[in-house]
């Protein structure tokens, strides 16, 4: 759960700003961050789906969190209720 939460208090600080990718992150790696997300059912929740993620795109934890930030930001992720983790809705899983 602390995950969620450091990607929260993420979001918490995003709101109202512009959706902006992240600068350590190409836009290569953005895709290979979607495809991995939509490999675990595109759901971020718990250390069982950060790290195929992690793994499977070559990215950081870091990276991984500013990213999921970034669509969270951008609109095409939603948090689930009850700090249930966060549900991508683009690429492969829209």
């Amino acid at each position: 759960m602390k995950k969620l939460a450091f990607v929260m208090l993420g979001v918490s600080l995003l709101s109202g700003c512009l959706a902006i990718p992240p600068q350590d992150v190409s836009p290569e790696m953005r895709d290979d961050y979607l495809d991995a997300v939509a490999s675990v059912g595109c759901v971020l929740r718990e250390e069982k789906h950060y790290l195929p993620v992690e793994l499977q795109a070559g990215l950081t934890r870091e990276q991984v969190i500013a990213l999921t930030q970034y669509h969270l930001a951008k609109g095409t992720a939603e948090t689930l209720p009850d700090d249930q983790g966060v549900k991508l809705m683009t690429g492969a899983c829209a």
